[in-house]
């Protein structure tokens, strides 16, 4: 009898991918993450017995776990080949020991890219379980279960009941808070600069800015620019030319925190999408048969690292060369140093193969996946490819003992910028690369003046953050893993510790309060220094340089005191928020309206209940609903019927397309939301219709595809069949629709809304 092997991963779209590497003798199911965890009712944590955790199976999965104990007993192997991070040694350390897993039949297998190549590899490679980064991870989950199980119940009593805080959460929260307060105590400081608009020999008009004398010099008032202009002849003479050569360099290809801030950046994709769509690409995209089926696009999305293969660089290297030229490929291979600190475990992401061009599979991704793969791609060739060079030129301009410089700067070879160029959230020194060339002048010449400009400036706040900025400032602090920048931000956003205003992210009262309470109680909690030197020790942890338990005392000791301290200080005080003011006044009494929240949500009410007991709707934006309609928004898409642009009009069922010519012409057009799931009949994608009684999913290659369901498609793979799984939405199940298959799955709404 031939032998079976059984290869357990944590997602069902993974499951898929790998099955179509493997023979007959390899069956491939998915534990669809953990399969237990610590109680959510209790601590779960033995503080007296050395931390000991105790971890209980995740409801909702006894089925699930049932079936894969089953499963391993037939099997000869078990491959654990859950992710190749702490996270996933974790998961494959749990499915050993709730399925009672014999040590001789465990293997546990790793892959920085899904591909046949890569699977086959490690199937011939297996290992035991890493049970420093098991304990590497498990100090990090009791870390956080410790601080967020003893410090939020403090914060119920001092504060407001239902508050809740995290071990990073808070630093990250107490970021945003000191940089509101610097924004709102900054002092604007007035500055002046001072501009000669000059011509060269030819009348050639060029700028020069005011520098000062023998130093540099700042003009900080009107009184002395005006003296200063007093001052100057009409000859300006030029002093020196210099003439050089800047080079460029390309960026690294992306690790985590950067893939999440450029996509940001270039997308407008929030942190957590972008790891959502990364996750898709590197799980497996069917391609269709032309392309071999299902393949996975990019390497592994959670890592620091900026190494890359040999058979990467080569790769890449004969696509650049043969796409844009031998003078676009550096003299010798670029090699990127990953930051201090980083655990250099996995490659930069980058696309598995070269071979699938973004533009030559477009057609098989969705509109997310495409953008997302694109840049990924991009980052990764121009990473490897030659400086751009440009020609800079600065000169300095004599007006008696006062200096003005100008200078340009002219593209000599594209170099990386022919393919792909950083993003940047504002001002950068690369500015100057597009600065224009400066007409020709020599020392020596005298440039005529044609005019003065000054201008008065004041000097500004800084910014609040955005998504892409936070996660570049907990980067350079080391606070947090990555890994984790987009749990954080959906945290603290979710937790009401701060809201979107655009796309900066401003703190609430309700932060500010709770960070001065931990800040003045738990110093340690919010301290930047200190979090940074805990992700050091966890990663001492995972190297076997520490002792888990160690961590963990060192740490609780302290952190007992400090909550024996404030439990004792606060016990019969009750720390008042301020309440968020609208901008709407009370038709009643006059006063400002306030936000209040109520089982409905947030409404407007009057500060002066119960005096006054006025109330008023909100809008989601926390503003005034507006009875008025909405100026509609041009469109450049053009109507059917007469060829006049579209305008994009809002009605009661949302938002829609109508011609700008009604009521002359009345053709109107749906805005037809996209799933992102290929449909299961032709692989296009699978959008939302609106029907005569409800909406429903359907195919929108209709009416070439006839597909249509009541129930929601998803990305989920039935373990039995292969085949989609469906969400119904109001059981919250998934189903499969298979003729013959009966597999039913109970979920969350957490795990509904992620499928």
């Amino acid at each position: 009898m031939a032998s079976t092997h059984l290869v357990i991963v944590e997602s069902p779209s993974k499951a898929g991918t790998i099955k179509s590497y493997l023979g007959s003798s390899y069956k491939v199911v998915a534990s669809v993450g953990h399969v237990r965890d610590l109680p959510k009712s209790t601590l779960g944590i033995d503080i007296e017995n050395n931390f000991e955790p105790h971890y209980i199976n995740i409801r909702g999965k006894g089925t699930l776990i049932k079936s894969l104990i089953a499963e391993a007993k037939k099997a000869d192997v078990v491959y654990l080949a859950t992710d190749p991070d702490r996270e996933g040694e974790a998961i494959s350390w749990h499915l050993a020991a709730t399925l009672k897993l014999p040590p001789e039949k465990t293997k546990r297998i790793t892959f920085n890219e899904i591909s046949k190549t890569a699977v086959k590899a490690a199937i011939k490679s297996p290992r035991s379980i890493d049970e420093d980064l098991v304990n590497s991870q498990q100090a990090r989950r009791i870390l956080d279960r410790i601080v967020g199980y003893k410090l939020s119940p403090f914060l119920w009593k001092s504060i407001r009941s239902g508050l809740s805080a995290g071990r990073v959460q808070s630093a990250a929260v107490r970021i945003l808070t000191e940089r509101e307060n610097e924004i709102n105590n900054f002092v604007p400081v007035e500055y002046w600069t001072l501009i000669a608009n000059l011509t060269n020999s030819e009348g050639k008009p060029f700028q020069a800015k005011y520098w000062g004398d023998s130093k540099k010099r700042d003009l900080s008032s009107k009184e002395e620019v005006d003296a200063l202009i007093a001052s100057l002849s009409d000859n300006y003479t030029v002093k020196s030319v210099k003439k050089s050569l800047k080079l460029r360099h390309p960026a690294p290809p992306f690790i985590t925190s950067t893939l999440q801030q450029e996509a940001y950046r270039k997308l407008g994709f929030s942190s957590s999408k972008t790891m959502k769509v990364a996750q898709e690409l590197y799980e497996g995209i069917n391609l269709g048969s032309a392309l071999g089926g299902t393949h996975g696009l990019i390497t592994y999305m959670r890592t620091d690292s900026l190494r890359i293969s040999d058979s990467a660089k080569e790769a890449a290297k004969n696509y650049i060369v043969s796409e844009f030229g031998e003078e676009y490929y550096p003299s010798t291979p670029r090699n990127y140093r990953s930051a201090n600190g980083a655990q250099d475990a996995h490659e930069a992401i980058r696309p598995v193969s070269i071979d699938y061009v973004p533009k030559k599979i477009k057609k098989n991704l969705s509109s997310d996946q495409f953008k997302l793969y694109n840049l990924i791609w991009d980052r990764f060739i121009a990473s490897q490819m030659a400086s751009a060079s440009f020609d800079t030129v600065n000169a300095d301009i004599e007006n008696g003992t006062s200096i003005f410089k100008a200078s340009g700067s002219t593209p000599k070879f594209k170099g990386f910028l022919a393919l792909y160029e950083e993003g940047t959230d504002g001002g950068s020194e690369n500015d100057e690369d597009k600065s224009g060339a400066l007409p020709v002048i020599s020392s020596g010449e005298t440039t005529p003046l044609v005019s003065l400009a000054p201008s008065q400036h004041f000097t500004e706040p800084p910014p609040r953050f955005t998504e892409a900025t936070l996660i570049k400032f907990l980067e350079e602090k080391r606070i947090g893993r990555p890994s984790t920048y987009a749990t954080i931000i959906n945290t603290i956003i979710t937790r009401n510790y701060a809201k979107r205003e655009g796309k900066m992210l401003v703190p609430t009262s309700l932060a500010d309060v709770t960070t001065n309470v931990i800040t003045k109680y738990f110093p340690e909690i919010v301290d930047y220094k200190f979090t940074a030197n805990m992700e050091d020790s966890l990663d001492s942890i995972e190297t076997g340089a520490s002792d888990m338990n160690e961590v963990l005392s060192r740490f609780y000791k302290n952190f007992a005191a400090e909550l024996d301290v404030a439990m004792k200080e606060t016990e019969n005080t009750k720390i008042e928020i301020p309440e968020e003011q609208t901008d709407i006044i009370c038709d009643k009494c006059g006063e400002i309206m306030v936000v209040k929240s109520g089982r409905f949500g947030k409404f407007a009410a009057c500060p002066n209940y119960p005096q006054c007991k006025n109330t008023k709707p909100l809008a989601k934006d926390g503003k005034k609903e507006k009875k008025e309609q909405a100026e509609p928004e041009i469109t450049d898409k053009i109507c059917d019927s007469c060829g006049a642009p579209l305008l994009l009009r809002e009605g009661r069922f949302g938002k829609f397309y109508a011609c700008s010519n009604f009521p002359k012409c009345d053709f109107t057009l749906n805005i037809q939301t996209n799933l992102g799931v290929p449909c299961p009949k032709c692989g296009k994608d699978v959008i939302v219709r609106r029907g005569k009684k409800r909406t429903f999913y359907g195919c929108s290659g209709y009416p070439d595809c006839d597909f249509s369901s009541w129930d929601i498609p998803t990305k989920e793979i039935c373990p039995k069949c292969g085949e989609i799984l469906y969400c119904k939405k109001a059981k919250n199940m998934l189903v499969c629709h298979t003729a013959k298959c009966n597999f039913k799955k109970e979920m969350t709404d957490e795990e509904i809304k992620e499928s």
